[in-house]
């Protein structure tokens, strides 16, 4: 049940650890493509974050359609943009950043095909954000600027990726609406079965023969990386965010994920020695203003008002 009180130590310490966990799982994903392929790295990521739920949660009370489809979307749609645009010219620390356009490309499909209503600070944080991708497009353009050794295709990638995640939002939304006894947890555990096949037969397909078995002889490091991909950036901080989520008020959990970037970008620069030009910082702190704008918004108007 959603609670009215102020958020616990322990409630503090939890968002501390999400933040922590979805801002650096992205050096994460830039070891384990040191010695896997794109694809390979989706078909483990989720093998890892079955095992072994998948043996002791029970499965979902819903139709299979929208957890085959929620599998396909957020799995193969936005984890396979992701890992390739991080593969192709993508850093960790603006992928971090880039990413969180979701909540914009979420509003968007929520307004097109569930006929939301957007309020003034959705509107403001959709400007805002679309000046963001502005600045990180502009950076591109410009003649021997720093592109922070990120690349055109990479920056689309990403931006795909963050739709691709908007799309199984949307799915989630439909499940709840046609499921009155929707539950989450293994709403999460079977979908993401799905993702597996669809990324082996990828790997097969697209992925050079000398590379198909490269993973057996992955260093420690990629192991470990994909520990931390599937069991804790998916296993625990999901379980982590929904616990919080269902002790407090959405507003008063969601401006925890403001962190996400600010570990993101920091966790990229320090550990993986990566750069960002003059006019990606504008584009993320033009992202950031953004999302705390659509955040923040409502309840500043509210007190205006």
């Amino acid at each position: 049940m959603v609670s009215g009180s102020t958020l616990s130590l322990r409630d503090y310490v939890a968002a501390l650890g999400v933040v922590l966990i979805w801002g650096t799982n992205f050096i994460a994903m830039k070891f384990a493509l040191h010695d896997m392929t794109p694809f390979q790295l989706g078909a483990g990521r989720y093998l890892f974050a079955v095992l072994p739920l998948i043996l002791i949660v029970p499965r979902p009370k819903l139709p299979w359609k929208w957890v085959v489809l929620y599998g396909l979307l957020q799995g193969v749609g936005q984890f396979g943009c992701l890992f390739i645009a991080l593969n192709v010219g993508m850093s960790g620390a603006l992928g971090s950043v880039l990413m969180q356009t979701q909540v914009f490309f979420t509003a968007l499909f929520g307004f097109v095909l569930l006929r939301e209503h957007a309020n003034r600070s959705l509107l403001a944080g959709l400007f805002l954000a679309a000046l963001g991708i502005t600045c990180f497009a502009l950076n591109y353009l410009a003649p021997g600027a720093d592109t922070g050794g990120t690349t055109v295709a990479g920056f689309v990638l990403v931006l795909g990726a963050a739709a691709m995640w908007a799309a199984s939002n949307i799915v989630v939304r439909r499940a709840q609406q046609a499921t009155p006894q929707f539950e989450v947890v293994p709403f999460m555990v079977w979908s993401s079965l799905v993702p597996i096949i669809p990324f082996a037969l990828l790997s097969l397909a697209f992925d050079a023969p000398a590379t198909r078995w490269q993973w057996t002889q992955a260093p420690l490091s990629t192991w470990l990386s994909l520990t931390y991909l599937g069991w804790f950036a998916t296993i625990l901080a999901y379980a982590l965010w929904t616990g919080l989520l269902k002790r407090h008020a959405l507003n008063r959990v969601a401006p925890f994920s403001l962190g996400v970037p600010v570990v993101g970008i920091s966790s990229g620069m320090l550990v993986l020695g990566e750069s960002v030009s003059a006019w990606q910082w504008a584009g993320v702190t033009l992202v950031v203003a953004a999302l705390a704008t659509v955040m923040f918004g409502p309840r500043f108007l509210e007190k205006r008002g």
